[in-house]
């Protein structure tokens, strides 16, 4: 259970791949009208066939400058490949105390990232990850995309 649980804070994100260089994972959920409600839940299914390799996960949250919180909370379930499952509560902050954006800011659109490194799944075969919108209100107006990105961890310098 340790070891899936393990496996689920792995599957939030993954991290910048280097120049060039397109990751071994990566999709984008586009919502429609900019607006996430509860019931929609993006899901990204990955085919795992190296158990000793680490990886590296991003979940990118890209919101317009209208956004009205400064945060999000969201719920990663995994599915492992034996049917196993976990779900775990993650808070990406959007903008600071002061009301400056955490995230990169390029014209009414701001990218915040959640960065998961160095991280191993324990079994072999296809892994679902599912994103969860975590605000008591039915839906998030000013989102527009959510992206999963998964790549080998890279050697530190």
């Amino acid at each position: 259970m340790r070891l899936l649980q393990n496996s689920l804070i792995l599957a939030a994100g993954i991290a910048l791949s280097s120049c060039g260089e397109a990751p071994f994972y990566e999709e984008v959920y586009s919502f429609n009208e900019r607006e996430w409600a509860q019931d929609v839940k993006p899901s990204y299914e990955i085919d795992i066939k190296d158990i000793n390799t680490e990886y590296d996960f991003t979940l990118s949250l890209r919101v317009s400058t209208g956004y009205e919180y400064s945060n999000l909370w969201v719920f990663m379930k995994t599915e492992a490949p034996d049917g196993t499952t976990a779900r775990e509560p993650f808070e990406i902050q959007i903008t600071n105390e002061d009301g400056s954006w955490v995230g990169e800011k390029s014209g009414s659109i701001v990218t915040t990232r959640l960065y998961f490194r160095k991280r191993k799944l324990p079994l072999k075969g296809k892994y679902k990850f599912t994103v969860e919108q975590g605000i008591t209100s039915s839906k998030i107006n000013e989102v527009h995309d959510l992206t999963f990105t998964m790549d080998e961890a890279k050697e530190e310098e």
